[in-house]
């Protein structure tokens, strides 16, 4: 864990999150402890990725899309994460490579399925890449729907202290696959991993997977 991913939990993120928010995180007893993990989440504002790290004990590498890290002022706060880039819409290799890299180091592989924020707060159709990973690596899978981050969109949250929940799931495993994936494979475990984040959400964040 590098200095800079340390210190911005302990000493910015998580005491701005109990200052500023009604903060709580549910299920903190179903986080594997050690092992190879992949952590899938819905995603809403760029406050996700520290507040998935302040809530889970566990080292996550994220996985981020490319254009953040030659953003002049995300960049550095994306790499200062130990995240890795993305190219969303196609098969990248060396972010597969990186994952695998990740996995193996017995890592937690922080993914936001939805590849992209939901600008409505309600969760939007997950693309594949999650269930690739998984299915190609076997690891389990922690799914966490997190409630109350669109506030934050908001400059005015600091005035009104929104109660913001992580809710963490029960780990579930994918078939494991040796052969090449197909989008037959993919697009059902796909959706088994978004209705278990769905699952955690309130009913009307749910959005695409409300059903």
């Amino acid at each position: 864990m590098s200095w800079f991913y340390y210190a911005g939990i302990i000493f910015v993120v998580r005491p701005l999150l109990f200052l500023l928010t009604r903060y709580r995180v549910l299920g903190e007893g179903n986080v594997p402890k050690q092992g190879p993990l992949i952590i899938a989440a819905n995603h809403v504002t760029l406050v996700d990725p520290p507040l998935l790290s302040t809530s889970i004990r566990r080292r996550i590498v994220f996985m981020g899309k490319d254009d953040l890290f030659s953003h002049f002022v995300m960049g550095p706060m994306v790499k200062g994460w130990r995240a890795f880039p993305v190219r969303r819409g196609q098969l990248d290799r060396e972010a597969l490579r990186r994952s695998d890299q990740a996995l193996r180091e017995g890592l937690a592989l922080g993914i936001f399925p939805e590849a992209m924020r939901s600008t409505t707060g309600n969760l939007q159709q997950g693309y594949t890449g999650a269930a690739l990973i998984a299915m190609r690596f076997g690891c389990p899978i922690l799914p966490v729907g997190i409630a109350g981050a669109d506030r934050f969109k908001r400059m005015d949250f600091i005035f009104r202290r929104p109660r913001v929940i992580v809710n963490i799931g029960e780990p579930f495993t994918l078939p494991v696959s040796g052969g090449r994936l197909t989008k037959e494979q993919l697009a059902p475990a796909t959706d088994m991993i978004m209705a278990r984040i769905a699952g955690l959400l309130p009913e009307d964040q749910r959005g695409h997977y409300g059903d």
